[in-house]
């Protein structure tokens, strides 16, 4: 450690900085002495001693300064050695100075005591040391000197105090500048460790899955993540926007909250994204008008995560309650079916074992659809072209349903459209909606679907329409209810189990039209860049 503290210590910019102001320092001083002398000026003792002397030295002496400000400036001279220079530059400068103009009595003496202070501000504390020493020796041989030649007397005591004025001052200039340096190596690190610190939460908030805008007075967006920027559908954050331009739906929950400071569970529909999110506010600062934090979360993401844990809950429910139904209802089956084959029955006892053979398979369908739902798989999504895709489909809809080239139509616009979803169960959501569009339709086409992207939120999507007579307004509120069906052999849950598949996959099931000339389903995709849940 030793060792390291006698080196002078490799600079930085400021270390640069402050040797070239002490390299201005030097010009200015010597630049001073110089125009005194050549205009004849220079009032005493400055010269009084040898005036010839004194001239050649300050004019030497900003020469030599100027030379080394260009140096310094260009870096030409490593750091070190640039301070060595300019010490002994001022050492040797000054006094020759201090003996021309007439000795320690002249006061001039002040200047070396300025020199070593600036010494150690910019070096080690042996080299501050170190030039303290010289100046104090320059300062005892000039006194020396100058009794010899003038052999008048000479205070040596004055030459002392002049000597430990020196090495007072590199002792504390030292001190003071080491606690300078310490001081900025502290905040030198926790600058970095600040900017460390920013760029780690920017990283966080960057990272997060849920939205994040930070609201300033008047609704202007400070700060949006890349999670808040995707929900809102826009292509990239543009800094000065409000949140009335980006989102006025949103705009105005941020209204009435700041009305009554409640947040309220209330969801919305972004126009550009077509996402159903749900906000949160919190205020920044003691006053919701000097700004806000708003959070952003997908409501169907949310959605999702609870179906998989009610799907979780369902599958150990149903597993457990399977084996209590299956059982009676096998042994009433093989009952039912045993009897029928009895030759004592009369038609209408034959009727009754139909019944009971009819409504134990339709127990059991029920029983295979509330266990298919409880224990799915999990979501496997993969990217693939929804258009081919549904050319497949169509194709082997068309084989397994002997469907001619006029019953299924397809449209596409674009002719590629990428999505992001689990196919197996894709294949079980479309040939649901299309075995009861093929059941109910009654004129040409029976089926058409419509594959396409909704412009703005660049979310695709794929329509199944059927020419049936359609469905009462009542009728179509409750089309999703789990066991709601308008046939007696139905079981009501496809249309149900197809909902809660798409949102396993972050898309979303809706009926659109249900009046007289047909039923329209839209499957909505979620954004094909977006990962799932779990992923």
């Amino acid at each position: 450690m030793a060792r390291v503290s006698a080196q002078v210590r490799i600079p930085r910019q400021p270390a640069w900085q402050a040797l070239r102001y002490f390299s201005l320092y030097r010009i200015i001083l010597s630049g001073l002495f110089s125009v005194l002398v050549l205009t004849g000026n220079a009032p005493p003792p400055l010269g009084s001693t040898d005036a010839s002397l004194f001239e050649v030295t300050a004019i030497g002496y900003l020469i030599v300064a100027i030379a080394e400000l260009i140096a310094v400036e260009n870096k030409l001279i490593p750091y070190p050695v640039q301070v060595y220079v300019q010490v002994a530059l001022d050492v040797v400068a000054l006094t020759l100075i201090l003996h021309a103009s007439g000795g320690i009595a002249s006061g001039l003496g002040i200047l070396l005591v300025v020199a070593v202070a600036g010494s150690s501000l910019l070096s080690s504390g042996r080299v501050a040391l170190l030039s303290a020493a010289l100046a104090a020796l320059a300062v005892l041989a000039q006194s020396l000197v100058h009794w010899s030649v003038s052999e008048m007397q000479i205070s040596f005591t004055q030459a002392g105090m002049l000597g430990a004025a020196l090495f007072t001052t590199a002792f504390f200039g030292y001190l003071l500048a080491e606690r300078v340096r310490v001081s900025e190596a502290l905040a030198a690190r926790q600058a970095l460790d600040l900017a460390s610190l920013s760029q780690l939460n920017e990283h966080i908030v960057q990272r997060m899955r849920s939205g994040i805008l930070a609201l300033g007075p008047g609704g202007r967006i400070m700060l949006m993540n890349n999670a808040a920027v995707h929900l809102l559908g826009l292509e990239a954050f543009v800094s000065g926007m409000t949140l009335s331009e980006v989102a006025p739906t949103l705009a105005e929950r941020h209204l009435q909250w700041m009305q009554s400071t409640e947040n309220s569970p209330r969801t919305f529909k972004s126009a550009r994204s077509g996402l159903e999110l749900q906000p949160s506010f919190t205020r920044i600062g003691a006053d919701a008008m000097q700004g806000a934090l708003v959070y952003l979360e997908d409501a169907g993401e949310m959605r999702q995560r609870a179906q998989q844990l009610k799907l979780a809950s369902l599958g150990r429910l149903t597993a457990s309650i399977a084996h209590e139904i299956r059982n009676p209802l096998g042994a009433i089956s093989h009952a039912g079916q045993l009897l029928s084959e009895s030759g004592a029955l009369t038609g209408a006892d034959q009727r009754l074992t139909q019944i009971i053979a009819q409504h134990s398979r339709r127990m059991n369908a029920i029983i295979e659809n509330v266990l298919a739902v409880g224990r799915r798989e999990s979501v496997m999504p993969e990217s693939f072209d929804l258009v081919a895709w549904v050319r497949e489909f169509a194709s082997e809809l068309s084989e397994r349903c002997a469907l001619g080239s006029d019953d299924l139509i397809i449209s596409a616009d674009p002719e590629v459209i990428s999505v992001r979803m689990d196919r197996s169960q894709l294949h079980q959501i479309m040939w649901n909606l299309a075995e009861n569009a093929l059941r109910y339709s009654r004129g040409r086409p029976l089926l058409r679907i419509n594959c396409g992207v909704v412009a703005g939120a660049e979310r695709p999507f794929v329509e199944l329409v059927d020419s049936g007579p359609g469905m009462t307004s009542d009728v179509a509120e409750q089309v999703f209810e789990p066991f709601f069906t308008s046939e007696s052999t139905g079981t009501g849950l496809g249309l149900y189990i197809a909902r809660e598949l798409a949102e396993s996959n972050q898309a979303s099931l809706s009926m659109l039209e249900h009046g007289g000339a047909g039923c329209t389903f839209r499957l909505l995709f979620a954004h094909p860049e977006r990962r799932q849940v779990g992923e």
